[in-house]
């Protein structure tokens, strides 16, 4: 019962900022690709501007 709770837990949960800018660096298909998708994180692509 414990772990069918946790696999729900674990499904619902939110992915934090660092994984998110991780799981999107992983999807450059090339350097250029790669280096733009830098910029883009520098720019503040995933971060909240208040």
């Amino acid at each position: 019962m414990l772990k069918q709770f946790r696999n729900i837990a674990r499904a619902l949960r939110v992915p934090s900022t660092e994984e998110r800018e991780s799981a999107y660096l992983n999807g450059a298909i090339d350097r250029i690709d790669l280096e733009y998708r830098q910029r883009q994180i520098d720019r503040g692509l995933f971060r909240k501007s208040y």
